[in-house]
């Protein structure tokens, strides 16, 4: 059964968010709300939590993951940045982006796209979601909160806790926070490539 955090979304009550912080620390599987939609979590190292997210979604071993960044400093630490790139990213972030790009040797190889040898890195633009970035003090591994067979992600914290209670250790619930995942942009070939277009403004990368 899923532990069910109820936080405040502007004023997150730092128990609650010290709570959250030690329960992925000892392993734990979340979802939490994000800048664009609810997220699946887990310790950084977590094989346990890869699997269990790959069986949640269905993912098979091309799909990247994404390091969940609490700023520009920790990012640059698991993706390798040049000038331009860096110019665009930090222009962008925080914000509903994700950015594909090559993993530094920080990233464990089972995070990584297995030919690309590239990762998914973000920093949202969300109080909650950075609050738990910064007690944690390292990114989140994270998979958007999107089931097999569905069109959207869940946007409450209350039926993701009825629904997948079975499945995840907790929930953090700061009330709804949309349906539309961040736009991917793959910079992983030197040129901007739009993957996906979701709840970032695309024109910059076009």
């Amino acid at each position: 059964m899923a532990k069910y955090f109820d936080v405040h979304p502007d004023n997150p009550q730092p128990r609650t968010i010290s709570q959250v912080a030690d329960s992925v620390r000892s392993g734990a599987l979340i979802a939490y709300p994000t800048d664009s939609c609810y997220a699946l979590g887990c310790r950084l190292g977590s094989r346990d939590g890869i699997d269990r997210i790959r069986t949640i979604r269905r993912l098979d071993d091309r799909h990247h993951f994404t390091l969940v960044c609490q700023d520009f400093a920790q990012l640059g630490q698991f993706v390798l940045v040049d000038k331009d790139v860096f110019r665009a990213i930090k222009a962008s972030t925080p914000g509903s982006y994700t950015f594909i790009l090559p993993a530094t040797k920080e990233v464990p190889r089972m995070l990584q796209h297995p030919k690309k040898k590239t990762v998914g890195v973000r920093i949202p633009a969300h109080v909650v979601t950075q609050a738990l970035l910064a007690e944690l003090g390292e990114p989140l591994l994270s998979s958007t909160l999107l089931l097999p067979d569905e069109d959207e992600p869940m946007t409450q914290g209350w039926e993701i806790k009825d629904r997948l209670d079975h499945v995840l250790d907790a929930v953090v619930d700061s009330g709804d926070c949309g349906t539309e995942p961040t736009t991917v942009i793959d910079f992983s070939g030197g040129e901007a490539e739009i993957v996906r277009k979701g709840a970032g403004d695309t024109s910059r990368f076009e």
